[in-house]
């Protein structure tokens, strides 16, 4: 898990990612903060689609860290034995951030952009372009097919 950032109205946005250790997709969002409640609800989306991971490895970031914990702390509450490890090292994460790369080079032409809306949306469309490339969704079909089923 990791965030990068993303240019909206002049002003810099975070982008929380998640991928898996093969490199698949497993959720993203877009927030206006890197805070401790925006890093809660981003864990609490992703292991809702996902399920619970044995371990997540995040860089040294305090707000991921407290979002952990949190999370941890709400699968106790409900009865969860076992809390989500938390790994904290620099460079254990470099596959997303190599990730972060194909994002950053579809974005980088369009210089920012005018709402948070719309930026939403046109991440949402690359992170789905994405996601086919990497052969995510159904096999033996052409990125192009799975777009128009996916789209239509």
């Amino acid at each position: 898990m990791d965030e990068t950032y993303v240019k909206v109205k002049g002003e810099w946005v975070y982008l929380y990612r998640a991928i898996d250790k093969h490199g698949k997709t497993l959720d993203f969002m877009l927030s206006e903060r890197r805070n401790k409640a925006a890093a809660t609800k981003f864990f609490a989306r992703a292991l809702e689609v996902n399920g619970l991971p044995r371990k997540i490895v995040i860089d040294k970031s305090g707000a991921n860290t407290a979002g952990i914990k949190a999370i941890n702390k709400m699968l106790k509450s409900f009865g969860c034995p076992i809390p989500i490890e938390m790994v904290r090292r620099k460079y254990l994460n470099n596959i997303i951030e190599q990730d972060h790369r194909f994002i950053k080079r579809k974005i980088r032409p369009m210089l920012g952009f005018k709402s948070f809306a719309s930026a939403a949306s046109v991440l949402a469309g690359i992170e789905l372009v994405n996601m086919i490339r990497k052969g995510q969704f159904t096999p033996g079909l052409r990125p192009f097919q799975q777009f128009a089923q996916l789209a239509g």
